[in-house]
């Protein structure tokens, strides 16, 4: 295949949602060979079109109201973003604390706090899938208890 066939998969992919670099280059790799690729991933760098910076900000943006930190920078790691990146992506865009983000995911979900420590590890567990640290986690249902006396 060549590049002009290239550019094309690289543009639809691009009109759909942003992509990290490597991801782009993931989805490109069985229709070019590698330096096919990185020439057409180049050149969307070079006009706008790709950056690793302005999705790092929409993928935190997006997620930031569901999930923690911990989880942000899993998933935006996994999809190949630089880790320098992925902190001042979730730095910038995460502009409410932790405890709170963690305390609206808990109301939305539960409501209630636990009434024994099945439930409150049902629910430390279920905070914790979603990338909320451990100690976030502990004073939220701790403060939930705290509520319910």
């Amino acid at each position: 295949m060549g590049e002009p066939d290239l550019r094309e998969r690289a543009l639809r992919h691009l009109a759909r949602r942003d992509h990290s670099r490597a991801e782009l280059a993931r989805k490109l790799a069985a229709h070019g060979s590698a330096a096919e690729i990185e020439a057409v991933l180049a050149r969307m760098s070079e006009l706008g079109l790709l950056s690793d910076c302005r999705f790092a900000e929409a993928f935190v943006r997006g997620r930031a109201t569901r999930f923690g930190a911990a989880r942000l920078r899993s998933e935006l790691s996994r999809r190949g973003v630089d880790r320098a990146l992925i902190e001042d992506a979730i730095a910038g865009e995460c502009a409410t604390p932790e405890l709170e983000r963690a305390r609206a995911v808990w109301r939305a979900k539960f409501g209630t706090p636990p009434a024994d420590a099945r439930e409150w590890a049902r629910q430390a567990r279920f905070l914790q899938t979603r990338g909320f640290a451990p100690d976030v986690i502990r004073k939220l249902l701790k403060e939930s208890d705290d509520e319910s006396a």
